[in-house]
């Protein structure tokens, strides 16, 4: 099974802080590219040329150098610019445990096509460009690529060969025609698409267990989160539609949006009963309320409501939003309409409880946010303690429904009915009321930029549990919900700091 550049580095940044090193990551890369080669050479007749870039794949290479050369080969290093030009960490670590071998080792530091020496090898090692590459390379890569080409001998590329996307297969310009491309992991998704430039494929296992695939972690976080350009407008990171709130609860409805703009959302509309919107708007000026008809939702308020299904990306329905007759039928009738404009569609509390009478397999992208006891409601059974016995339940739901279930507990459970994902952030302090609904805005507030469902649902876990993490290492377990909401674009920027509170609950 392929993997894409995305998911590849989410992993990484998870085993890192699951307490795998990109460091360990790297010293097992580069010793399978050593292995690989000498499995095939006899050191004392092979010449090694490596041509190392500036980021994690020209590490990998420097790696390789350094076992190369203890297992007898004759190595040189061409470098595609300056030492002071490399940018990651763990590469530049292990190019200065090259350094003290600079006799055995020559490094040739190529930053424009006139310092590109002539190289003498047996076999060339391309460690220039790794995964993610979205443009064509520029010089020196691109005249280094050219050089590796013009050589008639054996060609390595690591993990995938220099100028091909690593997820569609495309080749930007010249890229280099390998004999043996010795991915890491996985084959990456590209590869299958670009056989002429592959050779043979060899998938290297570097330490990373597959399990480790179905943890959420900061690497979740940093794959869906969208740069803001400098020419931004208001909407271009969605506009999330809030539909909750009753006579009795106005609490929830607040919380969602205040959550979802925490997040990242430009723009949340609140539609609640008229006297619930009021309240709403006095809690915080950033709301933006919208007041329907009556003291809870019901059918006379879809016209109301039209105008702003027009306008949004994303839509929660069921916070505070209560179980009355007409607001049951009104959750039927607001999802066929949201189905009909293929909104993305997060279904949580009274909502999911009323869809639980009527369920069906849903026809527009959908998270449901039960916690256990709303999920028995929604399927009719209860969940036993074993955690890997409610993955397959929710699993087996999520088909089902044709929707992400995001089963909240403990442990957060999220499937799409073929993908599922276990999150560990959280602590017996968020029990208290509110949490669920800070949830549902962080997740929303993805999903109305454009982020998939699911991934959406487990960033969002992550998110959720980790800000509350945080609460708890400040305030102990005496916390209420809004103060999740400081603490949500801290571990959206910076998802990997809940490393230092991780072991808290």
């Amino acid at each position: 099974m392929s993997i894409s550049s995305g998911e590849m580095r989410a992993i990484e940044i998870n085993a890192e802080y699951f307490g795998i090193s990109r460091l360990q990551l790297m010293e097992n890369a580069g010793s399978c590219i050593a292995n690989q080669i000498a499995s095939r050479f006899k050191p004392t007749k092979t010449r090694i040329a490596i041509f190392c870039g500036l980021g994690g794949n020209g590490g990998d290479g420097f790696v390789a150098a350094r076992h190369l050369l203890s297992q007898g080969f004759q190595i040189e290093v061409v470098l595609a610019g300056k030492p002071t030009d490399i940018t990651d960490e763990e590469a530049q670590t292990n190019l200065n445990a090259l350094q003290p071998l600079a006799g055995k080792i020559n490094i040739h530091e190529a930053t424009d096509s006139s310092l590109i020496q002539d190289v003498k090898a047996d076999v060339i090692v391309d460690a220039l460009l790794g995964i993610g590459l979205k443009g064509a390379p520029r010089p020196p890569i691109s005249q280094l690529i050219a050089k590796i080409n013009a050589m008639k001998v054996f060609k390595v590329a690591v993990d995938v060969p220099s100028g091909i996307n690593s997820d569609t297969g495309e080749a930007f310009g010249e890229a280099v025609k390998a004999d043996l491309t010795l991915t890491f992991h996985k084959p990456k998704t590209g590869l299958e698409k670009a056989g002429k430039y592959v050779g043979e494929l060899v998938v290297a296992l570097i330490g990373l267990p597959e399990e480790l695939e179905d943890f959420a972690g900061p690497g979740d976080v940093q794959k869906i989160t969208k740069p803001r350009s400098p020419t931004a407008h208001k909407g271009d990171f969605g506009r999330v539609l809030v539909i909750g709130g009753s006579e009795i609860f106005s609490g929830a409805p607040a919380l969602v949006a205040l959550a979802a703009y925490r997040a990242g959302v430009d723009l949340v509309y609140v539609a609640a009963p008229t006297e619930t919107a009021y309240s709403i708007s006095s809690m915080s000026a950033d709301l933006i309320t919208v007041k329907l008809d009556g003291d809870h939702l019901n059918p006379r308020n879809m016209g109301t409501l039209a105008p702003y299904l027009e306008k949004s990306t994303a839509i929660v329905l069921g916070p505070g939003l209560g179980l009355h007759k007409d607001t049951r039928e009104s959750v039927r009738q607001m999802i066929t309409l949201i189905e009909k404009r293929k909104i993305p569609l997060l279904l949580d509390a009274d909502a999911l409880k009323a869809f639980a009478e009527f369920k069906y397999k849903m026809k527009t992208p959908t998270v449901l946010t039960p916690h256990h006891g709303e999920y028995r409601i929604l399927t009719g059974h209860e969940l036993t303690d074993d955690v890997e016995k409610q993955a397959a339940d929710v699993k087996k739901t999520a088909e089902e429904l044709g929707a992400v279930v995001l089963l909240k507990g403990r442990t957060d459970v999220i499937s799409d009915g073929e993908r599922c994902k276990f999150n560990f952030t959280g602590n017996p302090g968020m029990t208290v009321g509110g949490t669920g609904d800070v949830l549902s805005g962080i997740v929303a507030a993805f999903m109305a930029q454009d982020v998939d469902p699911f991934d959406a649902a487990v960033a969002g876990a992550f998110v959720n549990g980790a800000a509350g993490d945080f609460v708890a290492s400040t305030k102990g377990f005496h916390m209420v919900a809004t103060d999740l909401l400081e603490w949500i674009p801290k571990v959206i920027d910076d998802p990997m700091s809940h490393a230092k509170v991780r072991k808290l609950g």
